[in-house]
């Protein structure tokens, strides 16, 4: 009951593994199981939490498309430096797109993903009501102070 949504999907991945893997021979009464082998409560919130775990899964996966991590490299003489490329954050796609901060809610700081600087907003694709800015307006983001809103890097 105490994982996190990632741990609940590690622990999918490792009973996948294993009915891929074993066959069954039996059930082991306690926690999960009955003594007739019958699922308890504690199985069907476990398996409630992987579910719950999936969609979030799904959900940060959709996320990555519309806002793809950034490039990035640091060094000493020059600091930090991020840019966008077709392909950054290992999001392939037909856009390069501009550096930006994001803000999750919730969430403490910010990371840089790329942001689509024309067309429609994320989820408006046939929309023609809009400032041919695609996300840029996103209250969620944050230009990088010192650079140009449509610098490369």
């Amino acid at each position: 009951s105490g994982l996190s949504p990632g741990e609940m999907l590690a622990i999918r991945s490792w009973l996948s593994f294993y009915s891929d893997s074993y066959d069954p021979v039996g059930k082991l009464v306690g926690r999960f199981y009955d003594e007739n082998g019958a699922p308890t409560e504690a199985l069907r919130q476990a398996e409630a939490a992987i579910e719950e775990a999936l969609k979030f899964q799904a959900e940060d996966e959709q996320r990555k498309q519309q806002f793809p991590p950034c490039n990035s490299e640091w060094s000493s003489a020059g600091g930090s430096r991020f840019w966008c490329s077709r392909q950054s954050g290992g999001v392939k796609r037909d856009w390069t797109g501009v550096p930006r901060k994001l803000y999750r809610p919730g969430s403490k700081g910010s990371h840089c993903v790329c942001v689509r600087s024309t067309g429609p907003p994320w989820g408006q694709p046939g929309s023609t009501q809009h400032g041919d800015r695609g996300d840029l307006d996103n209250p969620h983001l944050e230009e990088y102070n010192g650079c140009h809103p449509l610098a490369a890097q």
